[in-house]
């Protein structure tokens, strides 16, 4: 979706007014120089500029004749004008295209607890890939010509225009996102993103690309809680593939949820009833419960396997080892 597209209907405001005018011109002209009444006048006027054939209801002077000449070529030319526009209209596809962004408006609208995703290059295409497959909302802000059309013909949620600026991220929801993601090719571009983010919502969650390694601290300075080097990555994924392949297949399975065991996160929220008690008091080291392997405070402090006595506070968040009903079941303890 780009900025608010007018109603198609908006277009013939320019002709249905030189319509009006046309027709005023006629009525007057033959109440002034015919003297007829109203009514005549008016289906006279009618006949002349739709070119319809029928023949004068009264005899016409020679004043008239001379009128009704400049009323079919000025009618006729504002006929032909609004055959034009009409046919721009359906040339185009513009009711298509208003209808299908008024209901991309409406979905964006309904986004609640969503990602926005700054560009859909390849790293922003493998990004909405994983979160389809994981059912997670989102919304992509791109503006090349080249990721709009594919955004189109994958009918994926988005927005048209420059993520840096402020009016495109509220449009795409940023007051009710849950998080941010630049993936943009550009490290400046990325900056300026990160900052606009964060002036609109302080809160927010934000990871960006970052191309260039000295990229990297501009980008935690402008806000971003996560900067990610593809480079680094790439280099260090393939180092462990050298020296670890085993477990680098396992941490990949558990991971996507491959296999029966699945390694899932739980936040510890405000209200539950976990808030202020110890990790044995709320059950999660029960036979029935997931394996709970690291809680990560609010602050970024990591308890890597936490003892029984270690107190859960609010914000939270716990990684945890299990089946589904295992990680269902400390989700429930937590509650």
């Amino acid at each position: 979706m780009r900025r608010r597209l007018p109603h198609p209907l908006r277009r013939f405001r320019l002709p249905a007014v030189l319509l009006l005018l046309v027709i005023t011109y006629g009525i007057s002209g033959y109440t002034v120089i015919e003297h007829w009444n109203l009514l005549d006048a008016f289906y006279m006027t009618i006949i002349t500029i739709s070119t319809v054939g029928y023949m004068e209801i009264h005899p016409l002077s020679n004043a008239g004749e001379i009128f009704t000449s400049t009323l079919i070529v000025v009618g006729v030319g504002t006929m032909l004008y609004g055959f034009g526009v009409f046919a721009e209209t359906l040339t185009d596809n513009s009711f298509i295209i208003y209808r299908r962004e008024r209901q991309l408006e409406r979905s964006l609208n309904q986004l609640r607890d969503h990602f926005i995703i700054c560009g859909y290059g390849r790293i922003g295409t493998q990004i909405v890939a994983e979160f389809e497959e994981h059912h997670i909302p989102y919304a992509v802000i791109d503006q090349t010509d080249e990721a709009l059309v594919r955004l189109r013909n994958e009918d994926r949620l988005h927005v048209e225009g420059d993520a840096s600026s402020e009016e495109i991220l509220k449009l795409a929801g940023i007051e009710r996102a849950r998080g941010l993601i630049s993936a943009v090719d550009s490290d400046e571009r990325a900056v300026y993103i990160i900052l606009a983010a964060r002036a609109l919502k302080p809160n927010l969650y934000l990871i960006s690309r970052a191309g260039r390694p000295e990229s990297i601290r501009r980008l935690e300075l402008a806000g971003a809680n996560r900067v990610i080097s593809p480079y680094q990555m790439a280099g260090h994924r393939m180092a462990e593939l050298a020296v670890r392949p085993a477990l680098v297949d396992v941490l990949d399975t558990l991971h996507h949820g491959m296999a029966e065991i699945v390694v899932e996160e739980m936040l510890v929220k405000q209200g539950m009833a976990a808030v202020g008690k110890t990790v044995d008091e709320a059950g999660l080291l029960s036979p029935n419960a997931a394996k709970l392997l690291a809680i990560r405070r609010r602050d970024g402090t990591l308890h890597v396997n936490p003892g029984p006595g270690l107190r859960l506070e609010e914000g939270d968040l716990l990684i945890a080892l299990g089946s589904e009903d295992q990680l269902f079941a400390s989700a429930a303890m937590l509650k």
